[in-house]
This record gives structure tokens, sequence and C-alpha cells, in this order.
């Protein structure tokens, strides 16, 4: 029977071959009528036999394009038309569903093929792309995705790409970003004064004799500038470090090949699959202690952050075997928004030698994903290239809601029906640079998908960059508690609606009762959440300034909990310190600018500041980062050694951990001389045996609560504290839930925030 059937698919269809996909099918199935985008996805007009028809959707089902996500098909039989042929029609502006905006791609195989090719003719093009590679969210000015909504739209293709672009059996067919070296982008190299000393295929040679000479070079990419620099020269690395003012932060590796990691780094088959995806993010591998890089790449750290080159430009740096490994590294200076103009060049003249840049406008800058895996889990450290824009179905109404987030790590969420879009990692916003970055990111959104928020979340501390953002938006403002925002955030990661026991555990968050909390026990949804324990307050004296430098964060404590003997460890442990630990004796007897705080990351840092690990951070987290990367670094045997530690009741409902025990007994073993990876391992060892147990009595006390437990906030970074936490709790008969799709830091608060917000409208 001859019939004709409307089809609509849903999902991540724009910018991944999808017409011509359907095309091909049309041919296959010998069926004709039309395809065509709009913001709904792409619908399908279809006529032919019973049995073919149902081929083709079948096919498309099972067999989409690589880069495609279909989310949702609907077919509904409508009158014939009698179409004489298959086409694929201009695009339309209309529709009302989410429209999903393709994200970037990494050179799939075949064009890095025609590019190493002498006989293509794009060999050696750094811009070569097809349906299944190259930019699109970067470079996209609006919906639907066509050329002319691109900054592609400059480039005015050549006879030769037209043709490709128009043939339906070619891979190029409707690749928006089509180009050659006819009438494509150019690659340029320039000095420190701006003088143009190469182009093309010259530029990229010399490029790579600049780098082994011990060079540094901005490079722009897809999302932003770099800085690259030969990762095996120690010199030049320190000479990086000082010029971009970044003495410690680790540093982010390119390397030419899975080979090279290899030799560098132990990998799994899950980074493996990582590290080769289409979004081809940074892994977070450990390194080998022969594998030959120095040190300061990533200083005082056995882990190191590593990608596999992801566009042709970053193929072309490696082809001629001078190099293997470089450093590729944001080029922003810190604190500031990501570098992505020509005009932006200023900011590096005095960090870079040289500027390797092309004329193919980056209209949207995106940061490099970063992902790391414990073994069985992936954790997002940062969710950015590749990754985003991709909606996330939620079974809350979210419609015209958006939520801020928080100040560090930021990322916001922009809800559309029961879509949520969250937004790539933005960085603190700490100055009035970042609040801009934010605010256009913010206002690019909304246009993008259409809307016109009526309610805005934001975190409750008041003294955040997003709640001043929110009041110039003059909306209907929603104050959302931070630590609820990181339980909701990893329950609706995982589908999860019933009220559930969360262990937040965090480094800085505006408490309920004017306190900072961060290790926090606590039980609801996205509707209410009760506050079932935490750990015992101690003060910070300085407040912010105790947060950057842990030592005082350790004074505090140990003042606070023996004003006496307290004291003379802390002569002991900071000899160097005498004048500033009087001071800060009378700033905690006073309560002159000291907050209280009980949180898991100054726990971190104060126990690193004890070891002698790190007593200044000059990177957000360092101390933390540096004690628990301890645990990398030998093969330790599993121990039952534990520090001790007390469980009081505060108020009738109300838990307290109180670990001053267990800061003695590490005070003592310290002085003593004993080993400081043995204490940090008794250390770890002890909180999770904190969390273990706090939650076994808050079962025992409470027999009705929900045993499930969801685990949240940035110290699950750190992969032992998540792993072994998962795994004892597992044990005792809980089902335990980590984050999936979106950061456990503060990248993931905005989407606790959304659905907390839809909740309480």
């Amino acid at each position: 029977m001859y019939k004709a059937i409307k089809v609509i698919v849903k999902g991540k269809v724009q910018g991944v071959g999808f017409r011509p996909f359907i095309y091909s099918l049309s041919k296959k199935h010998h069926i004709n009528g039309t395809v065509q985008n709009n913001f709904d996805g792409v619908t399908i007009l279809a006529e032919g036999k019973d049995g073919q028809l149902e081929k083709m959707v079948d096919e498309i089902k099972r067999n989409p394009p690589k880069l495609a996500k279909v989310s949702e098909i609907n077919v509904h039989q409508i009158p014939l038309s009698h179409y004489k042929e298959f086409t694929i029609i201009p695009s339309r502006k209309n529709g009302e569903s989410i429209p999903w905006i393709p994200s970037d791609a990494a050179i799939c195989g075949n064009c890095l093929d025609e590019m190493n090719d002498p006989y293509n003719r794009r060999f050696q093009y750094p811009f070569i792309n097809c349906t299944q590679c190259g930019p699109r969210y970067t470079i996209i000015n609006r919906l639907p995705y066509d050329r002319s909504n691109t900054t592609m739209k400059e480039f005015t293709m050549c006879h030769d790409c037209q043709v490709e672009y128009e043939d339906p059996s070619n891979r190029r067919h409707h690749a928006q970003p089509i180009c050659c070296s006819v009438c494509g982008p150019t690659v340029m190299l320039y000095n420190q004064c701006g003088k143009s000393l190469a182009e093309n295929q010259s530029a990229i040679i010399q490029t790579i004799d600049f780098i082994k000479q011990g060079k540094i070079v901005a490079i722009k990419g897809i999302g932003g500038f770099h800085l690259a620099c030969d990762a095996y020269q120690e010199k030049t690395v320190d000479q990086l470090r000082n010029r971009k003012k970044r003495p410690q932060k680790p540093l982010a590796i390119m390397v030419k090949s899975l080979e090279v990691v290899r030799n560098l780094c132990y990998i799994s088959s899950l980074e493996e699959d990582f590290l080769t995806s289409p979004e081809m993010p940074i892994v977070i591998l450990k390194r080998k202690r022969n594998g030959g890089l120095p040190p300061n790449i990533s200083p005082g750290l056995s882990t190191i952050g590593v990608m596999l080159p992801y566009t042709p430009l970053h193929h072309l740096l490696f082809g001629n075997k001078q190099l293997e490994c470089i450093v590729m590294t944001s080029a922003n200076p810190s604190g500031l928004p990501i570098l992505y103009r020509e005009d932006h060049l200023e900011y590096l003249q005095n960090i870079c030698d040289y500027f390797l840049t092309h004329n193919r406008k980056i209209d949207f800058p995106i940061d490099d994903s970063v992902v790391q895996c414990d073994g069985e889990n992936t954790i997002f450290v940062r969710r950015a290239r590749g990754f985003v824009p991709e909606p996330l179905k939620t079974t809350s109404n979210v419609d015209h809601i958006i939520a801020l987030g928080g100040n560090q790590k930021n990322t916001f969420s922009v809800g559309k029906q029961n879509n949520i879009v969250i937004s790539p990692h933005i960085g603190d916003l700490e100055n009035e640079e970042m609040i801009a970055s934010f605010e256009e990111h913010l206002h690019h959104y909304k246009a993008f998908l259409g809307v016109k928020e009526v309610n805005v979340a934001v975190d409750k501390h008041p003294l955040y960059a997003s709640t001043s953002i929110a009041n110039k938006l003059n909306r209907n403002i929603i104050s959302i508690q931070h630590h609820h925002a990181h339980h909701v955030s990893c329950m609706e990661d995982n589908g999860l609606n019933e009220s559930c026991l969360g262990i937040i555990l965090d480094g800085t968050g505006y408490g309920e009762d004017g306190n900072i909390w961060g290790f926090e026990f606590l039980y609801g949804d996205a509707k209410s959440f009760e506050r079932l324990a935490h750990l015992k307050y101690t003060p910070l004296p300085g407040g912010e300034k105790a947060v950057k430098e842990p030592w005082r964060n350790a004074v505090g404590m140990l003042l606070f909990y023996w004003p006496q003997e307290g004291k003379e460890f802390c002569m002991k442990l900071f000899p160097d310190r005498v004048k500033e630990i009087n001071m800060m004796e009378q700033m905690i007897v006073h309560q002159l600018n000291t907050p209280m705080a009980g949180t898991c990351g100054r726990l971190f840092d104060a126990i690193s500041a004890i070891l002698g690990i790190c007593s200044i951070s000059t990177y957000e987290g360092e101390a933390a980062v540096k004690l628990s990367d301890y645990m990398n670094k030998t093969v330790l045997e599993s121990t039952d050694e534990r520090y001790s530690f007390h469980i009081k009741t505060n108020t009738p409902n109300l838990l307290e951990l109180d670990v001053s025990p267990m800061i003695y007994q590490i005070i003592q073993e310290k002085l003593q001389q004993q080993s400081v990876t043995e204490i940090i391992q008794k250390f770890q060892t002890t909180l999770v045996s904190c969390c273990i147990q706090m939650v076994l009595k808050l079962l025992r006390n409470r027999p009705e609560l929900n045993r499930t437990v969801v685990l949240s906030g940035g110290s699950f970074q750190n992969v032992f504290l998540a792993s072994e936490i998962r795994k004892g709790l597992q044990k005792e008969g809980f089902t335990v839930y980590t984050h999936r799709n979106v950061p456990c830091n503060d990248g993931g608060l905005s989407l606790g925030q959304i659905i907390i917000a839809a909740h309480q409208l």
C-alpha cells in the first residue's frame, strides 16, 4: 500500500548530518518527499510503500548519524501530495520545542585521512570539516543552524565546495562550515609587535620551530586562545608560569597520540574512550614517574590533565614529528574571561612570544571540558566544549525559569518547557569582566531558546554577584540554600524524585543560621530539606583570607579547641607566624572578622597546613587537592586504623560531628615525625568512617528515612572519598548515587537551583 507520513524527529539533529542521512535513506527505500530543519528539530514528509516507510523510520531509530542524539520520534499519517522526488528544503524559523544547539566536535577520521592525503584538495588544510565534525556552537549567531546564521557566512563557497555542499551523496552535503584553501579561513603568524611573519602552512611550520626553540605561542582554537609551549622544556614551562602568574596550578597538555599518552601516563579503557570520543575533553590521568615530563607541569601532584589533538590545526602542529607533547593551557589571565577575539591579544603581549591566529570568528567562546574517572564512574570537573549545550530532560515544570548558579565555577541554567539547558563553565564571578561575560552568555542563551524569564533562582548568599545580577533583571527572585541545591542537583542528575539522604561535602556555602556550611547531612527533596547533622563549627580568622591561607584556618581550629595547648602547637607548627598567631588569638576571643565554619574543604585545608603540604593556596582548592593526591602517589595497603571522633547530639533534631580528637592525634604524629603519607591515609579513611557512622546513627534514630543517599559537593572530586563512602554505604544496604552528567562542584549548582525553584513555585 502506497501512503504518506509526517515524521517529526526531535533531539540533537541539527549540525550532525541528519538531513543528508534522511536523503540517503530515501534513496535506499525508494521514498519521495522532503526533509526540513526548524526550531523543533527535523520534519520529514515521506511517501512510499508501507513496508519501506516502516524500514526508514526503524533505521532512524536504530542507526542515526554518529553525532546525533534522537530524543523523540513522532509519526503521523497524512494525505498524499504525490512528490516526484526527495529533496532537502530550506529551514523554517518556527517551532515551539527546545532547539538543540549543536556542539563542537573533534575532527573525524575521514577528514583526518583527507587532510593527510597529498592528492586531496584539502591536503594540510587546517579548517577541514564535514557533517560529522568541526565547529558548531562556537560559530552560531542564531538558529536554525544554517551557514547564513554562522560566522562562516563571511566566506563565500568556491565552486568545488558548492558542488559538494549541494550533492546529497557527498559527506559534506549541507555541512555548514564547509570550506577549503581557496575559499575558507586562513592561518596567520604574528610576532609580539603585531608584525605578520607567515600564513597558512608556512605559519604552522614556523610555529613548530618556535615551540621547539623554547618560545611561548598563543594559538587560536575552536573556542578561544591557548598558550602553548614544549612540555618537555622545564625552563620554558617555568617562564610560562612566571609570565602568566600561575605558580602552582596544573597545566593541561596536548599529546600527539594515544601511544605517547601511554608512555607518559597510566590509562584505563574508560579513560581512553573519553580521550578519543567526538567531544575529546581533557582527561585527568595518573602520570608515570619515568614518563619524562618535568614536575612543574603539575607541581606536587601525581596526576596531569591530558587531551589529544581535536582540531585539524592541532594535528598539523604535530605533523612533522618534531613535537609530541605541548602545554596547552587557556590564555586568559587568572580570573578573567576566555580570550577569543583579535582585540584581546593585547592581554597576551607580555606573556607570549608569537601569535598563531586565524580569521574565522568565534561568536561564542568556550573552555575545554575536564573529566576524571574513578574506575567505575566519570566525574565531570568542568562541563564545556563538546558537551554543551545539550539539554537535559526533566519531569519538573522549569519553563521560563533561569537559575544563576554560584560565585565559583559558575554555570547558569535556563528552563524551557520540560528541558534544562546548562551553560558551559564560565568561571568565578569575582570582577566586572567576569560578570560582563556571564551576562553576555545569559543574554545569548535566552535569545537562542526564546526564553523570557519570569522567575530567577539564586544562591542565598547575600553578597554573591548572581544576586545583584538577578536584582537588575527585575524578576521574581527565589533564594536557595547552597547545599540544598547540591543535594537536588545530584538527585536530578540521577532522575530521583523521592526524599533521600544527602552527604554534601563542600568548601563554602552560606548557611541558614548565618554560619558557613560545607559538611552536611541533609534529608529531603526539591520541595524542602531538613538538616540532620553537620561538622562542628570552628573559627575562620580573617574570613576569606583564611580560605586563601590555610595555615590561618589551622590556627583558628587549634586555638578554638585548645586555647593554651593549641597555641603551643601553633608556635611549633608555624614558628615564623608568631605575631600573626597572637593577633588571631585576639580576633577569636573578641569575634572580630571571624566567621564560624564547618566545611570539608576547610578541614582539608587545615590538615594540609598542619602537615606542611600547603600553607598558602595559589589557586582555589590547592591545599585540599595536594593533600588528596597523596592517596595516588604510592600503592597503599588498606588499613583498619582510624583516628578518634565524636558524634554528639547538638539539639534534639541535629547531630554534630566533632573531629577534634582526630586533629589532636594528627598533630602528635606530625610532631613525632611519623610518615605524612600514612597520616593522610588514616585521615581520609577516618572521614569515610565519619560519614558512614553518621548515616547509620541517623537511621537508628529515624528508621523511617529512605535508605537512598546522594553524594554531592566539590570535595567529592576526591576520588578516594567518593568511591570509599559509596562502597561503605552500599555494604550497609544503602543505594548510593553520585553525579553523572554535571559536576559535583559548584558547576552543577544551577541544575539543583532550577529544580528547587520549579517546585517552590
